[in-house]
């Protein structure tokens, strides 16, 4: 008997649909719909309790924050709804989601079928992680010239990248090397500044460049913005 009913058991537990999903919906989701041809960025925020789903949902045209109401979790099913005012009209919008690993794809509208839309929503470290571009690698000897009052001027930049920080000199500005501060890359995008010495003055240049393959292109000057230039350097 005891057998029988481990079994049953384990039968009911097999055909139970699953719920665990509902935890990873906990968090903020950012993402945006169309609204007769403009894209309106959203965030909802979101939290499971069991099987109930409330938070809200920013962006829309309602203030403050839209409250959800009856949010239920069912395995990897969302529903909620909330009222959105437009137009000086309030409106009940019917939200059905399907999360799916780090995205939640959303059909909603109007509750009379009125209008609806579709939007695709991502956990906000998600969206950081994907959006962050990785750093390229800038180490190396870099060499160009600049126009200085008609004159060309070489200079050579000697650069050292460890993850995103850039650390290294110039020549080519003054007697000896001059270390390069606070250097960070980007992306593609590399930021510096320098102390330069001029006619016994000293004077902060600011460094931007764009990296290309085997070249970057740098808009600088002063930090008073008295004086800039361009240069490209090649490796």
């Amino acid at each position: 008997m005891k057998a029988v009913l481990g079994l049953m058991g384990l039968v009911a537990a097999l055909i139970v649909p699953p719920t665990a999903a509902a935890g990873d919906v906990n968090g903020t989701w950012k993402g945006a719909f169309d609204l007769h041809g403009d894209s309106v960025p959203v965030a909802l925020n979101l939290k499971v309790d069991g099987t109930d789903l409330t938070g809200t949902v920013e962006g829309l045209p309602t203030n403050p924050a839209a409250e959800i109401h009856e949010g239920k979790v069912d395995g990897d099913n969302l529903t909620f709804w909330v009222n959105s005012n437009y137009q000086g009209q309030t409106y009940k919008l019917v939200y059905k989601g399907k999360v799916a690993g780090d995205h939640i794809d959303f059909s909603f509208g109007t509750d009379n079928g009125s209008w609806s839309t579709t939007m695709t929503v991502k956990k906000e470290g998600a969206i950081a992680a994907a959006e962050a571009p990785k750093p390229v690698d800038v180490t190396g000897a870099w060499k160009g010239k600049f126009d200085y009052n008609g004159t060309s001027m070489p200079l050579t930049f000697n650069l050292k990248t460890s993850g995103a920080d850039v650390t290294g000199n110039a020549e080519g500005i003054g007697a000896a090397p001059i270390e390069i501060h606070d250097g960070k890359v980007e992306g593609n995008l590399l930021s510096f500044w320098l102390n330069a010495d001029y006619q016994g003055q000293t004077y902060v240049l600011n460094y931007k460049g764009k990296v290309t393959p085997n070249q970057i292109d740098f808009d600088f000057g002063t930090a008073d913005g008295g004086w800039s230039a361009n240069l490209t350097v090649k490796k």
